[in-house]
């Protein structure tokens, strides 16, 4: 896990900030040697997200760390950023703290008593961007934070923990329904969901309350919410970066929606959840009108593949395939190793209607006779909504790599025995590299959409 979390740490959550882009070359200072100075100081990885969204006005930085080192640091750019200001005639400068649409309720508290009252105690003046700024890619909110550096500072800490605290309490929360999601860490849940994850047997329900149900609990972009280095309890070792393909299936008549203008929604698509999303074309050889469906392959960990399916899914609900408050229900293919289709069947079938009774879903596989020739992967079909389908597969999948677990990969190697001669202790200064030979980490994250939002990831 990225920062000072020790051993025990069961969460790490992040400081994510935006910064005017022309402050970004002081940040990381000449050969780095600003950056490298914070986090030295500071003892906080600290990333900036420079080349994410070229043109943009502002980018975002990211400090991983233990509560008193994020805000170390956080400070120590503040400072940097009041230098450069003061060198150009700029002014005062501002602090810009980015949190998930989710968390802002409690920041602001009941009739604004909670910001009212970080305000008071930090002489500053804080204001949260508007709901109206938030995208189906996107769910991050803003809050400004105005005052000295020191205020801004100590506004920063006490609006940190009252984020983490909020974080924390919706793990807990998440807890049960991460059951039903086996293999799949609770970050990966929260991406996609606006107001909790809504899961019932019958039908997924998480949307966002004046915006759509994805979020910005970034996987390959940037995983605001990361799992603990070890993995959580319920997720295999090495699980969360197998490779999984998946096949989805889509009303020929959607697959310009799901495309977008000039392909711009399936990009979004495939920036925002880190999965190769690719869309089958019509057969040649078949008159287009037979051709109802398109299959969609999708390719990449399990936090990828529930995203890219959930955009789709949810494109889907947004451009009206389903009538009033219908789910939108979709089938899904999966390949399983034909020895093992057994275990999922069970003894009389009984397996297979446990997993229907529990996930919501129709689980079809093929019946095979003792004559017929077996290959060496079977098919199974999954029918109904996102979280139905999503709770099949998982179950499915887990049930598959307790068989048959994947093979330890050489960077899962040398991390081990990096933590067996370190203790599992974070360097401090760790988190300054990059392919330049600066100290500016460029991750694939995304800001928000009033910063232009909608260019794909260098």
């Amino acid at each position: 896990m990225p920062g000072g979390g020790g051993p025990g740490r069961q969460t790490d959550f992040p400081l994510r900030v935006l910064v005017q882009s022309e402050m970004v070359g002081a940040i990381i200072g000449r050969q780095g040697s600003t950056i490298r100075h914070i986090t030295q100081q500071s003892r906080a990885r600290v990333d900036v997200h420079r080349k994410d969204n070229v043109g943009s006005v502002e980018k975002a930085i990211t400090i991983y760390g233990n509560p008193e080192n994020c805000t170390m640091a956080c400070k120590k750019i503040l400072e940097v950023m009041q230098q450069e200001a003061n060198s150009t005639n700029k002014g005062e400068i501002c602090l810009k703290i980015l949190a998930h649409n989710n968390l802002i309720g409690r920041i602001i508290g009941k009739s604004g008593n909670t910001i009212k009252r970080i305000m008071q105690d930090t002489d500053t003046k804080i204001t949260v961007s508007s709901i109206n700024d938030i995208s189906s890619f996107n769910l991050e909110r803003i809050i400004t934070v105005k005052g000295t550096i020191e205020n801004m500072s100590k506004g920063e800490s006490q609006i940190s923990a009252k984020l983490r605290q909020s974080y924390e309490n919706d793990l807990q929360a998440l807890a049960p329904q991460s059951i039903m999601f086996p293999g799949l860490h609770p970050m990966a849940m929260m991406s996609t969901a606006g107001n909790g994850m809504g899961f019932t047997g019958r039908t997924g329900g998480a949307t966002a309350s004046g915006g759509s149900g994805a979020g910005m609990y970034p996987g390959s972009n940037f995983p605001m919410y990361q799992p603990p280095a070890g993995g959580p309890a319920g997720v295999p070792p090495g699980s969360s970066e197998v490779q999984e393909t998946t096949y989805l299936y889509i009303p020929n008549n959607a697959v310009g929606a799901i495309i977008g203008t000039k392909g711009l929604h399936i990009r979004n698509i495939i920036r925002f959840s880190g999965a190769s999303v690719k869309i089958a074309p019509l057969e040649a050889d078949k008159p287009q009108e037979q051709q109802t469906e398109r299959k969609v392959t999708i390719i990449g960990t399990p936090e990828a593949q529930w995203k890219a399916q959930y955009l789709i899914f949810e494109k889907m609900r947004e451009e009206g395939f389903v009538s009033g408050t219908d789910d939108v229900r979709l089938t899904v293919e999966i390949f399983v190793p034909s020895a093992q289709v057994g275990r999922i069947i069970g003894k009389g079938g009984q397996n297979v209607r446990e997993l229907q009774r529990v996930t919501g879903s129709i689980i079809k596989l093929p019946e095979h006779t003792a004559s017929a020739p077996v290959d060496e992967e079977t098919t199974v079909h999954i029918i109904g909504p996102f979280f139905s389908v999503q709770s099949a597969q998982r179950r499915i999948r887990t049930m598959m790599l307790a068989t048959n677990p994947p093979p330890v990969t050489k960077r899962q190697s040398s991390q081990k025995a990096k933590d067996q001669t370190t203790g599992g202790a974070a360097s401090p200064a760790a988190g300054a590299t990059a392919a330049t030979g600066t100290t500016a980490t460029v991750s694939a994250s995304t800001t928000p959409p009033q910063q232009q939002s909608s260019s794909t990831n260098a």
